[in-house]
């Protein structure tokens, strides 16, 4: 009998050190996929890491319009810094456009709005729709200097979507005022200076 109840008292020993090792290496391989998702997320953050990239705008259609607009790239969202002068006191319109040429003397070698989504014109959130271009106004003081910083998720810096890259496209300045209504561009005027978004 005592040796009966010896040997189930050393099975239920060997059970629950069983149970005990295999809790043991599953709490392992749990702490082992952590670490490995940290990993990976933290490779993911430096592919992601912050880039920055600067572009020198030159006046156009007569204009003394000069400037730089600064995009910086950090934790999955683009902010844009720009400066500029020899504005006309009062507000401009500033947008992006679909290409990355400023050859023509009144800018408009740069095209249209960058629209990848195909949206109407519009205020940037409009639920109604607006482009991706669509920045908004600044205001230059009397001295003709104006600043502006606009940031957002729909933009990146050389990614692989297309219709976040903004890499291939141009920031353009107005001479006027964007009215956020008229199509397809907001009836801002003449384009006074250009600047080519590239690497």
């Amino acid at each position: 009998m005592k040796t009966i109840q010896l040997t189930l008292l050393g099975l239920l020993l060997i059970g629950s050190y069983s149970c005990k090792e295999t809790k043991k290496d599953a709490d392992a391989a749990g702490d082992t996929m952590e670490e490995n998702m940290d990993a990976m997320a933290d490779e993911s953050d430096d592919m992601m890491g912050e880039k920055t990239l600067t572009v020198e705008m030159s006046p156009k259609s007569g204009s003394d319009v000069q400037g730089t607009v600064a995009f910086t790239q950090n934790n999955g969202e683009v902010t844009m810094s720009a400066s500029f002068t020899g504005l006309a006191e009062g507000e401009h319109a500033i947008h992006i456009h679909e290409n990355a040429d400023c050859s023509a003397d009144d800018g408009t070698s740069a095209g249209g709005h960058w629209n990848p989504t195909d949206e109407q014109h519009g205020k940037w959130g409009d639920a109604e729709g607006y482009h991706t271009g669509d920045i908004g106004n600044m205001t230059a003081d009397a001295d003709g200097n104006a600043t502006i910083e606009f940031t957002t998720d729909e933009w990146c810096i050389g990614c692989d979507d297309d219709k976040k890259n903004i890499i291939g496209h141009s920031v353009i300045v107005h001479d006027g005022a964007d009215d956020f209504t008229s199509q397809p561009s907001g009836a801002a005027g003449s384009r006074v200076s250009c600047g080519e978004i590239t690497e």
